[in-house]
């Protein structure tokens, strides 16, 4: 492997969308997200349904935390071996065997929908493998954007990939819950499709410079390296910890499908849009950041979309309370808000890693962000199913945005770093030597 660490000079360019490797990574973020999105959302609302009919209610809403818990164990058990994995090995291959896992997945909830014996333990099956594939695929994909593209560039490049993430997850919601609504085995089917487009897109790519891995020192060891760097960077520290509380209290996606059915009676279409909107917002505001991308004051601005987060998913868990002719309206917009906080958070956190960490350690680093932010969602989704199963959805939801909004304010007085945080300028050496707390 190449002991290059920056993207030449002689590919350096105006905008990242003018490096070619960088245009297709751009093409599999959002055919991987359409199909992923999709995908996670028709298993949660399959295992719902399923289970309402044996269970009731409050059981069913556990099952979808049981999704949840199932893909947060598979990702936390690899993730220390994914991330080493990204720093030792080709990015670019680990990335595609990934896609390549959760094809194969696609094809046989496919063949399962389609022959009618989809079951629970099919799917948490599935959960199981979803969340490995995802432990190997987020560091080692994370790291290449930083791989091709010059430094200079990479917070535009960022919001890009935003862009392509979060259109994503408009589109994959809203296309498979319309083809779920026609045949359930449509939905699967399309997602395998996006894969392999996935997977086309990641082999166009290229080849992927990066730092030439560090032998000599035991696999073990240089895992703790990382998890060592997380410790004494305390800027760093506070951004991936501040994500992981936040979300865990405030995540609504798995109680979406008990809103959409027994709260707003909207159904799978209605699903399709409630869990879209967030990508909505989302995707407007990482469409700004990529032609004025965010200079000043980062820190203070993280602080105040978690806050802005958790407002509007107070704002959300309140519909069920307003008159049904304006319940949908007000809860799309809750979620339009709620993405555009989260993408806000989302595209700082990102920076400040990615600027922040040394090539040699991104897969660590990124898997510990990974797991997280997996945290955040997966077991966030467990969390949320549970409680809800044991004090209703409803406030659940309202209970978890006010828990964001206190997060964030003890994060701001634990972590001066982050609230004083002016700018992405990486430290000296890249980060390479962090000042211990």
């Amino acid at each position: 492997m190449e002991q290059t660490q920056a993207v030449p000079e002689s590919v350096a360019a105006s905008h990242p969308i003018r490096i070619p490797a960088f245009r297709a990574y751009l093409i599999v973020r959002f055919a991987t997200v359409v199909a992923q999105q999709g995908m996670v959302l028709i298993i949660a609302w399959q295992a719902y349904n399923i289970a309402r009919l044996s269970m009731g209610t409050a059981a069913a809403a556990a099952q979808l935390g049981f999704i949840g818990l199932i893909q947060f164990v598979a990702l936390f058990v690899t993730t220390p071996v994914s991330g080493l994995a990204a720093d030792r090995y080709n990015r670019r291959h680990i990335s595609m065997i990934a896609l390549a896992s959760q094809l194969s997945a696609a094809m046989v909830l496919t063949v399962a929908s389609y022959e009618g014996w989809m079951n629970l333990p099919l799917i948490f099956a599935i959960a199981a493998q979803l969340g490995v594939t995802r432990a190997f695929q987020g560091p080692a994909m994370g790291s290449i954007t930083a791989n091709i593209v010059p430094a200079a560039l990479l917070p535009r490049a960022f919001a890009l990939s935003s862009i392509a993430w979060q259109s994503g997850t408009i589109i994959g919601p809203a296309i498979v819950g319309y083809a779920y609504a026609l045949q359930p085995h449509y939905a699967y089917g399309a997602s395998a499709l996006l894969f392999l487009i996935g997977l086309a897109g990641m082999a166009s790519v290229g080849h992927v410079r990066q730092a030439a891995p560090d032998r000599t020192r035991h696999p073990l060891r240089q895992i703790i390296d990382g998890l060592s760097y997380v410790k004494r960077n305390r800027l760093v520290q506070a951004t991936i910890t501040l994500d992981l509380f936040a979300v865990l209290l405030a995540g609504t996606t798995a109680l979406l499908p008990i809103y959409a059915r027994d709260i707003l009676h909207v159904g799978s279409r209605g699903l399709g849009h409630l869990a879209a909107a967030p990508g909505i917002g989302a995707a407007v505001m990482a469409f700004f950041f990529s032609f004025f991308p965010m200079k000043r004051d980062v820190g203070v601005k993280m602080l105040a979309s978690v806050v802005i987060f958790g407002l509007a998913t107070i704002a959300f868990g309140a519909t069920a309370f307003l008159p049904a002719g304006i319940q949908m309206p007000v809860a799309l917009g809750a979620m339009v808000i709620w993405g555009s906080a989260d993408m806000v958070s989302v595209f700082i956190r990102q920076s400040l890693l990615q600027l922040h960490t040394p090539d040699e350690m991104r897969g660590r680093v990124g898997a510990v962000s990974q797991l997280t932010v997996s945290a955040s969602n997966e077991l966030g989704e467990a969390e949320s199913g549970f409680v809800a199963a044991l004090i209703g959805p409803v406030t659940a939801v309202i209970l978890g945005g006010f828990g964001a909004i206190l997060v964030t304010l003890i994060w701001a007085r634990l972590y001066p770093e982050l609230r004083l945080a002016r700018s992405f300028d990486p430290p000296p050496n890249n980060g390479k030597e962090a000042q211990p707390s």
